[in-house]
């Protein structure tokens, strides 16, 4: 019995001890740019950012996973090795926007001196890919010695892990950020860049600002809500989710896959959902878990192949026979048809639900965290797959008109349509919204 209790504990323990190497990740130069090497093997990043539906990225045959900062990295370290993935572990560089001041070299200190213990605990986890040294640090900053800490904490991790790449990332693209960067962090291998509509200047402008190393597109997904049109009140036109997907697929084909001498891959965004600007925004996952139409297209660039479940494909979305940059403007109580226009739908059974938000108050800037807001009740008539009846609200203001489409259970697509909802005024004639709403106060009398 202690031999057989002795075998266990010297396999356990074996075990632990394999699973604590860490997988050497180098960045190599090539003849023709650049290429990362995992293990011995080319490695290119298809990754998405977050770190949940973990069966939903193995599908899409996505190999890793970004975080943001160390609270993620326990159980993102352990779902990828436990599933044979990868994570850019994020370290979360603090925002002088957030309050930080980088004068004050205590506090700077203090958190060098915080990531020297992280980058201690899990220098060595076999799934590290590599250090994500900060994110969007740029954004509305003015005092430069941010980049002193960072090349403080690449020097860092250089001297105590060999094994594993650092990168930084920045909003977008600027010349003065390449410049401060080489100039000032020269320990960062790999230039992480969060881009959306500007997807297509990166790798010129990376070349032309004086960026001669390799790149990872550490952010993209659609057009970012500062990219698009906007309503008479200033309300941002979003983009449908089948919009989303050829968005998707394009700036994976041509901006991404395209640029392989130098680009090493990619984080799509958001792998999740959240509330910002919308509640469909950027998450490629519903509030309810549902994977979304451009994972379609995920898959296709990623599989080559066709996927076995689909969404399905909206093609408009009108209000009062108006489409949304048009600037739709309602009385309120006033009865006005919805209508989506979508593909054949022959053999696929169709879940439709139509919602009504308010405009959202609590809009920030830099992914920051933004409130959920919840639906407007009671002002739904006749729904159908195609179609519904808006009685506009009785309180003025801005407001947006959402369809949700799941596919046999499988997809979601969705589309949503700004509007705003002007007072009646007592010459107004009577619409059959207020009919309607006169006979619902009259029957529960």
């Amino acid at each position: 019995m202690k031999r057989i209790l002795l075998s266990i504990i010297v396999v356990t323990l074996f075990s632990h001890l394999i699973s604590a190497q860490a997988i050497k990740v180098e960045l190599v130069k090539t003849e023709e740019g650049y290429s990362l090497y995992r293990d011995g093997k080319p490695y290119y990043i298809k990754g998405v950012g977050g770190k949940g539906h973990i069966d939903e990225l193995l599908y899409l045959n996505g190999n890793s996973i970004r975080t943001w900062g160390v609270d993620e990295a326990d159980e993102a370290l352990r779902l990828a090795e436990e599933n044979g993935l990868t994570v850019m572990l994020g370290l979360w560089v603090q925002h002088e926007r957030h309050g930080f001041d980088y004068n004050d070299e205590a506090a700077v200190q203090k958190q060098l001196e915080n990531f020297t213990k992280v980058v201690k605990k899990y220098k060595d986890h076999p799934a590290l890919l590599l250090w994500g040294i900060g994110n969007e640090v740029d954004l509305f900053y003015s005092n430069t010695k941010v980049w002193d800490a960072i090349q403080d904490i690449a020097a860092m991790i250089h001297e105590l892990d060999p094994n594993h790449p650092t990168s930084t990332v920045t909003a977008g693209l600027e010349k003065s950020e390449v410049e401060l960067i080489n100039e000032k962090a020269p320990d960062i291998d790999i230039y992480g860049i969060n881009t959306y509509g500007d997807i297509a200047k990166v790798s010129q402008n990376l070349e032309k600002f004086g960026w001669s190393g390799a790149y990872i597109i550490s952010e993209w997904g659609p057009n970012g809500h500062w990219e698009v049109q906007k309503t008479e009140w200033g309300a941002p036109i979003e983009q449908t989710s089948t919009e989303k997907a050829s968005t998707y697929s394009k700036r994976y084909s041509d901006y991404i896959a395209a640029q392989r001498k130098k680009c090493i891959g990619s984080y799509a965004f958001l792998w999740g959902q959240k509330q910002e600007t919308t509640s469909t925004w950027y998450g490629l996952f519903t509030e309810n878990g549902n994977p979304t139409e451009p994972l379609d297209e995920l898959y296709r660039v990623w599989q080559g192949k066709e996927p076995q479940y689909t969404a399905i494909p909206i093609n408009k979305i009108t209000l009062d026979k108006k489409t949304a940059n048009e600037s739709i403007q309602l009385k309120a109580g006033d009865a006005y048809k919805a209508n989506i226009h979508i593909s054949e739908n022959k053999d696929q059974k169709l879940n439709v639900e139509w919602l009504v938000f308010p405009e959202s108050a609590n809009t920030k800037s830099g992914g920051d965290f933004e409130k959920g807001i919840q639906p407007i009740l009671g002002q739904l008539r006749s729904r159908k797959d195609t179609s519904v009846t808006l009685i506009a609200p009785d309180k003025e203001g801005a407001y947006r008109l959402f369809v949700f489409i799941t596919t046999n259970g499988k997809r979601t697509s969705y589309a949503n349509i700004p509007f705003y909802v002007s007072p009646r005024k007592s010459t107004d004639p009577q619409s059959k919204g207020v009919q309607l709403k006169k006979r619902k106060l009259e029957v529960n009398k």
